[in-house]
């Protein structure tokens, strides 16, 4: 097996060998599978990871907050973070074939079916991710636009005056998006994208922070009085009773998509450098993503709870208005349509 291996790995660098150079300057160039030498590192995976979780889901947590309350809410925040690393320790182990550390390579989700399963369950996998993928980027499309729209509407507002209609379509900005998109795909590789990543990172925490700070002074403001409740929305008083049903298993979906980054582990794991082996690295990436986006989601959902109460909007940044400071706002809004443009990239 292993010298069959070996001589496979020889002739993949035969057949992919420059003209004029030395096999053994080539195998410089080249990881054992033929391809470009991968660069990743824990920093750039970490990057890939809290790019692809911290999404415009950590916006709506605040709500998911007010309908399951104080006990229910934190509790399955790290229910679902666990849950997430736990997944994505074993995924990252299936990178190899037919184990960790060495054997072939797999580059997509797909192929890591494909390998251990077989079956029909590599088409069953195959409808799962790609109806998954088209959900994601329709729904990164419009909150991506509602953004962009809302900048304008913001400086309208702040020009023209609070009584003035400022109407703007989302149509025109998710054309640019659509547009941005196509430019950026031209970059073939996944790796090449480390620096859209990190940029997409920096972008989340900045609007998180944000929402953050405008939270904790409308908490600490005078005159604050919010409802909230160890059990949330109040049924009879701010819901019926089958709203509260919905809405609670609402709140457990977005709280469990918001966590969701299966789909491209492999992909972000096929972007580390080797050695020490990919599987190791991923695992602290995993945790090192897992952690911040969990202290994220908690210190969004707790305190954007404790400031809005059982009326916490669905976006808790539109909570504070089109107004004033109608610059910060603007700011946030631009890092969640910066940071959406990195995410659409590292999801498809």
């Amino acid at each position: 097996m292993a010298s069959e291996f070996e001589k496979n790995s020889t002739n993949m660098y035969v057949e992919q060998s420059p003209k004029g150079l030395e096999n053994g300057q080539v195998q410089k160039n080249v990881d054992d599978d033929g391809r470009e030498k991968r660069t990743g590192t824990v920093l750039t995976a970490s990057a890939h990871i809290i790019t692809a979780v911290i999404g415009s889901g950590v916006l709506s947590l605040a709500w998911a907050m007010a309908q399951l309350g104080w006990v229910a809410g934190p509790v399955i925040l790290f229910l679902f973070s666990f849950i997430t690393y736990f997944t994505s320790t074993l995924l990252a182990d299936c990178y190899r074939f037919p184990g960790p550390g060495s054997g072939k390579r797999n580059y997509s989700y797909m192929e890591v079916v494909r390998s251990h399963l077989g079956g029909f369950k590599v088409q069953l996998c195959g409808i799962a991710q790609y109806g998954n993928l088209v959900g994601i980027t329709i729904g990164y499309t419009i909150t991506a636009s509602i953004s962009m729209k809302a900048v304008v509407r913001s400086n309208c507002f702040h020009k023209e005056g609070h009584q003035a209609s400022c109407t703007v379509s989302n149509y025109p900005y998710m054309v640019i998006f659509a547009i941005i998109q196509i430019i950026l795909s031209q970059i073939q590789n996944f790796h090449k994208l480390s620096w859209l990543s990190i940029l997409a990172a920096v972008m989340s925490f900045a609007y998180s922070l944000i929402g953050l700070g405008l939270s904790i002074a409308k908490v600490a403001g005078a005159g604050h009085h919010v409802k909230t409740s160890l059990t949330g929305t109040i049924v009879g008083v701010d819901v019926s009773g089958s709203q509260k049903v919905w809405r609670c298993l609402q709140s457990i979906g977005d709280i469990a998509f918001a966590y969701a980054f299966a789909t491209i582990l492999i992909e972000i794991q096929d972007t580390l450098r080797s050695p020490p082996a990919e599987n190791k690295v991923m695992k602290r990436a995993s945790l090192v993503g897992v952690f911040t986006t969990t202290l994220f989601y908690v210190l969004c959902g707790t305190i954007g709870y404790a400031a809005f109460g059982n009326n916490a909007p669905g976006n808790f940044l539109t909570g504070f208005g089109f107004y004033e400071p109608f610059w910060l706002i603007d700011f946030a809004n631009v890092c969640i349509a910066i940071h959406l443009i990195g995410a659409y990239q590292v999801r498809t």
